[in-house]
This record gives C-alpha cells, structure tokens and sequence, in this order.
C-alpha cells in the first residue's frame, strides 16, 4: 500500500497540469451549474411547457460570457493603440529628458542615445530571441488552456447528474444523503465566489472610473473597464491593468502619473485589506482570516492560478470539515 501510494502521488505529480486544469474546469462547472439551472427553467416560448435543453442553456451562458469579452475587447484595444502609438512618438523627448535629469544630478556620467541604452540593458542580447519564442510559446499555451478548460467545463456540465450519482454510489447507502447535501453547499459556496469576483471587479471599476475621471485622465471609461477586468486576476491583474492608465497619464504630464500611481496603490491596499476579505466573507461565508491565509498559501503553492483557486477552494474544505467535525462530535454524544 505504500508502494501504491508512492506511485498514485508520484503519477499525480507527473501529470499536474492535467490535474489542475481539470480542477479549474471542474470548479467552473460548479460554480455555473445554479445559472444554467435558472435558464434550464425558462421557457423556449411564451405558450408551452417545453423548456431549453442543457446543452442549450450552456451554449447561452457562453456566448453572453465570451460576447461580454469580446465587447470588452472591441472598446478597449481602439483608444489604448491610439494611445500607446502617442506614447511612444514620446518615448525618445521623454528619454532624452529623463538622461538630462540624471546628468545633472550626477547620476549619470556619458551621454547615450537610446539605441544605445536598449542594447546595453540587461536581457537584450542573443538570449533575447529565445525569451521572445519562450513567451510567445507561453501565451499560447496559456490561450491552449483556456480553449481546453471551457470544452472540458461544457461536457462536465452536461454530464453533472450522471457525475453526481456515480459519485454518490462510492459511500454506503446510508450516508448518501448527508452528502449530497454537503456537494449541494460546496456548490453554493463556489457559485456565491463567482459572484463574489464579479461584485469586487464592478467595484474597481466603479472607483477605478470615479478617481480617474477625478484626475483629469483621458479614456478613464476604458481604463476602469481594464481595471475591472484585472480585478478578476489576482496579485498580477491589478497591476497589469495600471499600467495602461500610467502610460495614458505620462501623454497628459508627469504629475499625473504621480498621481495616478498614488490612487492606484491606495485603491489596491484598500482592496486587499478591506474589500476581498469582507465581501468574500460575506458571500462565500469565509472568514477574513481564511481568506487572507488561503491567498497567501495558494499564491505561495501555485502563483496566479493558486490565488485565483485559493477562495473557493477553502470555501469547499471548510465545508467538508465542518461535516466531518459535527459527524465526530454526534458520533460522540452517542
């Protein structure tokens, strides 16, 4: 049996990946299973009994899903390339000054142009073609996944009552029912995150649209939207998402970059301090301590994925445990 073990863990290990992106997928399908129920139950016309099929309430979720990013993608992306071909027609007077500053300070002891700076910085050499094929591999397998795990969470939610009495039928008959009702709360509490994330998102956005429109920063509408969007990624997402509004800023003056990059920092300590642990709190039901310890252990186990995973995840053992403990304790009293 500890041999078995050994190679069930080692196996595991070989095939993480997989694993994980049949978590994700897995997570997903719990989470969009009470929505696809509510539009299971509406009618396919005004007169009639007959209601949309699964397949078919799945279908509409994804196309408002995907038509959501897509609108995203076709507001967005028009004024940020406006933007960013007038970022960098500046790029060269912005260098030449910043050189000068640091010149006159005596930071700076020659004079370069910056074609000059950009071959001598770090990384820019005969590795650099390597890094660029190694992220455009990552990007792509990044996309790779995604196609995979949106296929996967399709089929597993057309087969979920099929998966769910298979799974039932491993405990004895006698315990069934408790756990049924433990995979019904561990559904709730991952659809109760899904809503948790796109509460938070429409709260950056709300402030984000608010404070940047305050500052005087052209395209606030569509820079609130990035941050929105960001929002859903934690660690890496709030801070991809300002970059845009500081390159937008640096076209208007440097002062507004300051200040953007101040309302950035004080939004995101706000955030992560007050937001995410009270209103995860509320919805899922996991206390600001959980919240903040899952993120930090599934930052620290899995990065990006790990953080985004963190939440839920923590969500479902405390529902396990609290079912094991009130069994231990009943178990007691008798």
């Amino acid at each position: 049996m500890t041999a078995l073990a050994f190679i069930v863990l080692w196996s595991a290990y070989l095939v993480r990946d997989a694993l994980l992106i049949i978590y994700v997928s897995g997570l997903l399908a719990i989470g969009f299973s009470p929505i696809v129920r509510i539009i299971e139950r509406q009618r396919l016309l005004p007169v009639g009994s007959r209601r949309f099929p699964r397949w078919l309430a799945i279908l509409i979720l994804y196309v408002a899903i995907l038509g959501t990013v897509a609108l995203v993608m076709f507001l967005v992306f028009p004024p940020l390339v406006r933007q960013a071909q007038s970022l960098w027609e500046q790029i060269p007077d912005m260098f030449e000054k910043a050189q000068q500053f640091f010149i006159n300070k005596g930071w700076l002891k020659e004079h370069l142009t910056l074609r000059e700076a950009v071959a001598r910085a770090p990384g820019t050499g005969e590795d650099a073609v390597g890094r660029v094929a190694s992220a455009i591999a990552n990007v792509a397998g990044g996309i790779l996944g995604v196609v995979t795990i949106l296929i996967l969470t399709f089929y597993i939610l057309i087969d979920s009552g099929s998966m769910r009495e298979s799974s039932l039928r491993v405990f004895p008959r006698k315990h069934r029912a408790r756990v049924d009702a433990v995979m019904r709360e561990m559904t709730l509490k991952v659809s109760a995150w899904l809503g948790g994330q796109l509460l938070l998102a429409g709260t950056i956005g709300a402030t984000s649209a608010a404070g940047l429109w305050a500052l005087g920063i052209p395209f606030f509408y569509v820079l609130a939207l990035l941050s929105a969007v960001g929002e859903m990624i934690p660690i890496v997402g709030p801070i991809l998402s300002a970059v845009p509004a500081l390159a937008v800023a640096a076209t208007v003056s440097t002062q507004k970059v300051v200040f953007v990059l101040i309302f950035f920092f004080v939004q995101q300590q706000l955030e992560n301090h007050i937001l995410v642990p009270k209103i995860m709190s509320r919805q899922v039901g996991v206390s600001p301590v959980t919240v903040i310890v899952a993120l930090l252990v599934g930052g620290s186990l899995l990065g990006i994925v790990g953080a985004i995973l963190a939440v839920p995840t923590a969500a479902m053992l405390q529902v396990i445990a609290t079912e094991l403990m009130t069994d231990e304790t009943d178990a007691g009293m008798s």
